[in-house]
């Protein structure tokens, strides 16, 4: 019998732990261990920061759908790893902390035969200072709670608006010199717009886009041409389109450091300090790893051997100049190299580098998107991880044949501009690959352009409502639900 340790119930996670259970004889664990008690879907919290869902609509409690499916749960925190194990334990173990109920504070060792970390990311709100969900007028829409939060804010401006009669100003986009997410932060900004022209106080308001992106468009990808029509269009292009449309300024290459009250401190490419004044701002924060540590059996210190910030796995971690970066340099199986029985799938693992180009300010602060790993890769990565150890329990060894690098991989996302049954709008865009391959498509900015398109339209309103739903009911492993895609 093998025991599967599965840490993190976000998307990584909850897929690699659904697919495991699916296809293993009954005599085969498989445990999660999560500090949180729900399941969330990430990608519907902008409707909830509008007003137009409720935090219900989003998540639902883990434990009783586990239960069912014979999943076993543990809510709790990994707090180290012991991949050799201890002197007291022959086994590797990760030490956890339940967090929750009578249990809440102690520790316990974890021992597992596989281990998949899907913890994702920390959101590093310390990393800006003054950047806290909820004070000084900004808000977040990372999670359910924080997007409920930013709705509170955001209809408590507009109330203000209607009875004084007064302007104000809006700011939405990255909150920090290296974050990433720029899609969440994209969505939200253009539904925020769109509500604030059904609640007639549009006129009222400026509203600004910030972000360290060097252009329109990059959204940590490098940018895009996309097939759009019968035509070739830039990404960057697209999104200068949609903001001019809408009103909406911007603000590029900007790494914001620090937030008081209504004001937001950056600093910009050509290394000069600038404040931008609002009355409501919704800015991602940065990304970060855990800080976790690991330990051999001896009780040394070896965290150099699973982490990098997020943990160590198949890429290629040299140090080289952006001109020679390639798609080979990205994992493939997300194993760990230390320790093969590892893994980490989605915004857990270590990239080997940014996927936009690099950029520093004249004052030598780097200012530029980190990689965006979240949604579609992260499933895919996840399940792909689950097959391979699938068929190490079944095989007696490990053969690494399903294997998924994101220069290889193509992702499809529909990015929400409005909710509304009839004047809701949504931004179709497909890519292939999520790594640009220079080499291979030197004339289409390293994407195949058969692959990578985009449209925007009512009917991208409703497939992402769609989606929504789908993916809910996937998550909640109703009949079925492996038939829908990751």
């Amino acid at each position: 019998m093998s025991k599967i340790v599965v840490l993190g119930a976000g998307i990584g996670g909850h897929v690699a732990a659904a697919h495991l259970r699916r296809k293993l004889p009954k005599d085969h664990e498989v445990l999660v261990v999560s500090p949180n008690r729900n399941y969330q879907w990430v990608p519907s919290n902008i409707w909830v920061g509008i007003g137009r869902m409720k935090p219900k609509d989003v998540f639902f409690p883990l434990e009783p759908v586990y239960r069912k499916k014979g999943i076993g749960y543990k809510q709790a925190k990994a707090v180290s790893f012991h991949p050799e194990g201890d002197a007291s334990q022959n086994k590797p173990y990760v030490l956890v902390e339940y967090v929750f109920g009578e249990k809440a504070g102690i520790q316990e060792k974890v021992t597992y035969d596989f281990l998949i970390n899907a913890t994702g990311p920390k959101l590093a709100f310390e990393l800006t200072e003054g950047l806290k969900p909820g004070t000084n007028k900004a808000f977040s829409v990372c999670t359910y709670d924080h997007a409920e939060q930013a709705s509170t804010g955001l209809n408590a401006l507009v109330e203000r608006i209607k009875k004084s009669n007064s302007r104000a100003k809006i700011l939405i986009g990255t909150g920090h010199a290296k974050a990433t997410c720029q899609g969440a932060a994209f969505e939200y900004i253009l539904n925020v717009e769109r509500e604030l022209v059904r609640l007639g106080v549009r006129d009222k308001v400026e509203i600004t886009w910030i972000s360290n992106e060097y252009t329109l468009g990059d959204f940590g990808m490098d940018g895009m041409l996309l097939t759009y029509g019968n035509s070739t269009l830039k990404s960057s292009d697209m999104v200068e389109m949609i903001f001019r449309d809408r009103g909406i300024k911007w603000i590029l290459g900007a790494g914001v450091f620090k937030m008081e009250d209504g004001k937001a401190h950056y600093e910009n490419l050509e290394g000069e300090y600038k404040t931008e004044e609002f009355d409501f701002a919704m800015l991602i924060p940065a990304f970060s790893g855990h800080g976790f540590k690991a330990f051999d059996k001896d009780n040394k210190d070896i965290t150099e051997k699973l982490f990098k910030g997020f943990m160590i796995v198949d890429a290629d971690y040299t140090a080289k100049p952006y001109e020679e970066w390639t798609v080979q340099d990205w994992p493939e199986t997300y194993q760990n190299p230390s320790y093969p029985n590892i893994f980490a799938p989605g915004i857990a693992f270590a990239p080997p580098h940014a996927i936009s180009k690099p950029r520093k300010s004249k004052n030598g602060t780097d200012i530029f998107p980190s990689p965006p790993r979240t949604g579609m890769p992260s499933g895919i990565t996840a399940k792909l991880v689950a097959d391979n150890i699938i068929d190490a329990i079944k095989q007696g060894n490990m053969t690494l044949n399903h294997k998924g690098s994101l220069g290889n991989m193509g992702a499809a996302c529909i990015a929400s501009a409005g909710y509304g049954t009839t004047s809701g709008s949504g931004i179709s865009m497909t890519t292939y690959p999520i790594v640009p391959n220079y080499n291979k498509y030197k004339n289409t900015g390293g994407r195949d352009l058969k692959k990578t398109f985009g449209d925007i339209g009512l009917a991208g309103h409703w497939l992402k409502l769609t989606l929504h739903y789908a993916f809910l009911y996937k998550a909640k492993m109703k009949p079925f639900w492996w038939l829908i895609p990751e």
